[in-house]
């Protein structure tokens, strides 16, 4: 769905102002205290207020002690819509954490994958919202607009969708960002193709715009299914669940936003266990577990093949990116850009080394609909936990 023609969006806000009288909306924000005072995420909150068709929204708090969460609270207090803080890192949700730990269920690193679960799981405990969105609290050019236009096709009867998910170019200060999509996701899936052949599959993750926005919605009953990595995979990770059940029909793309910036990681080119590295690695290995269940062999071999496929994918990509950058009068620096693909390349061999010495890895968190199979009554102690971190 494009931005075509400026319609003045106070219109589709008063639209879902009437809709929330009978189809309440959350919005789930997952976040690292770190994130708290800078001035995107205070910027958010601010366009946050101006709308009126929230009925509750859900932070999740990564690495905060206790005094931090304090802080957090009056820090989040600001807000007019009612709210609760996931202390993910208090002594109740560690407690309960334990339990799935000693069940082998949900054993997981801490990171935004496992914080996103945890909201997921109270926004089922609430049992309140039609439809829930997601977004990222580091977005440095965020407006209302992003809310308005992931929730509407999902309440607005004449359309009937059930997901939703934005896009938007990805520039700022005269240069290309995004680069993890444009040199890692897109020639990658053009090299498992050219390997593979044609595959629903990739082809369902290729006709996104921007498969790694941090920016969807879906409606209350996706939620409960629902499986997805604790890691960087987490977008590509919700996009296959989606492919795996449910049709494509159901899915639609918004357009966000003319221009779009937010905090940006560092390559970390001597740490595979930080920044874009980590998050390369494992967004390939998103890719081929994925592959994997639906009968393709990954070998040594393969991966070498890949490899170089890749290699050679990326950099034709990059002469496009360049023709692309001198028409509209932007910035790109052809040596960084290489640089970050052979980057990517020794990315893609050690994600495949990964692969195959760990069969046995875990790499989705249960559905929410397992963990009331396994633990009945658990969703509640969640809320009760969050009820009284809060209180």
């Amino acid at each position: 769905m494009h931005n075509l023609n400026n319609l003045d969006i106070n219109i589709l806000a008063k639209e879902l102002e009437l809709i929330s009288q009978e189809k309440p909306m959350e919005l789930i924000l997952p976040c690292l205290f770190s994130e708290l005072g800078s001035d995107a995420l205070r910027n958010i909150l601010e366009k946050i207020n101006n709308i009126h068709f929230l009925q509750h929204i859900i932070i999740g708090l990564d690495k905060a002690n206790k005094n931090e969460f304090e802080f957090a609270k009056k820090y989040f207090s600001i807000l007019n819509t009612s709210h609760s803080i996931l202390w993910n890192d208090g002594p109740r949700l560690k407690k309960l954490q334990n339990e799935l730990n000693e069940a082998e269920l949900a054993r997981v690193e801490d990171g935004k994958g496992k914080n996103v679960w945890y909201c997921i799981g109270y926004a089922i405990a609430r049992n309140s919202a039609e439809a829930v969105a997601f977004h990222d609290c580091d977005i440095k050019t965020y407006d209302e607009n992003i809310l308005i236009k992931l929730f509407y096709p999902l309440l607005n009867d004449s359309m009937g969708y059930s997901f939703s998910k934005g896009y938007y170019p990805r520039y700022a200060e005269n240069k290309f960002n995004g680069r993890v999509t444009r040199l890692l996701v897109t020639p990658l899936i053009k090299s498992l193709i050219k390997l593979f052949g044609n595959n629903d599959y990739l082809e369902f993750i290729d006709s996104f715009r921007y498969p790694l926005a941090g920016e969807y919605a879906l409606k209350k009953n996706l939620l409960r299914d629902l499986r997805i990595p604790s890691d960087w995979g987490l977008e590509i990770g919700i996009l296959s669940e989606l492919q795996r059940n449910y049709s494509s029909k159901l899915c639609c793309q918004v357009d966000l936003a003319d221009h779009y910036d937010h905090k940006h990681q560092d390559l970390s080119e001597n740490d595979k266990s930080k920044g874009l590295s980590r998050m390369t690695i494992d967004i390939t290995k998103a890719f081929l577990r994925k592959m994997a269940t639906q009968g393709y062999i990954f070998t040594e071999e393969s991966f070498r093949t890949l490899k170089a496929t890749y290699f050679r994918k990326a950099l034709e990509y990059i002469d496009i990116y360049k023709d692309d950058a001198k028409i509209n009068g932007l910035s790109l620096d052809i040596n960084l850009e290489e640089k970050t693909v052979e980057l990517f390349a020794e990315n893609i061999i050690s994600a495949g080394k990964s692969f195959l010495s760990q069969p046995m890895e875990k790499p989705f968190i249960p559905s929410w609909q397992r963990i009331e199979y396994a633990f009945p009554g658990f969703i509640k102690k969640l809320r009760q936990a969050v009820t009284e971190d809060n209180d």
